[in-house]
């Protein structure tokens, strides 16, 4: 009987984190500066933390709940778009990669790489280029871009934004875990 509660409890806890985790990507895709075809938003930022905060489970049925709001329609995506059309845009491969680079995140952060802001920074940075594999591929696939065109529209307009964005993420980490582990108590 109590372990039946106790167990029903963290799952309306977990299930409470990932669908606050997938808000909180939603309200980081507002924030976003146009450019062409991909905009700059904090998303990385967010899913970084989201990431680290959560581990991998948690953090890759976020992002994956993300992309179920926004292809329902609901305006989650980037300046308050939503709908399949999104998801065949310039910007799929990236949303696509969502889940993947959550999961790396929090995996990183399982396996220890987070005890400093110094040692957080390369995990970071793999699930970044995660991200970014993932829309210079679907550049490349699905919109014919060349291999150069790909990189110059959407990977070069945004790396030294994402350096900073890791820089600041890593420096957060310690709060995110500690508002998490407040939740789950």
């Amino acid at each position: 009987m109590i372990a039946g509660r106790l167990a029903g409890d963290s799952a309306v806890r977990n299930a409470a984190l990932v669908i606050g985790a997938s808000l909180l990507l939603a309200l980081s895709a507002q924030v976003a500066i146009p450019l062409s075809p991909v905009p700059l938003t904090l998303q990385p930022l967010a899913l970084l933390l989201l990431g680290a905060a959560l581990g991998p489970g948690r953090a890759a049925a976020a992002a994956a709940l993300y992309l179920v709001e926004g292809a329902t329609g609901l305006p989650v995506f980037a300046q308050g778009r939503g709908g399949m059309a999104v998801l065949a845009g310039p910007t799929a491969g990236y949303l696509f990669a969502f889940p993947v680079a959550a999961f790396i995140a929090g995996w990183v952060a399982r396996s220890r790489w987070t005890r400093s802001p110094l040692t957080t920074i390369p995990g970071m940075a793999l699930a970044l280029a995660t991200i970014h594999l993932g829309g210079w591929s679907w550049l490349v696939g699905a919109w014919g871009l060349d291999a150069r065109q790909a990189f110059i529209a959407g990977v070069a307009p945004f790396l030294v934004n994402d350096v900073v964005k890791v820089m600041i993420a890593a420096l957060l980490l310690p709060a995110a875990e500690k508002i998490v582990a407040k939740f789950q108590r």
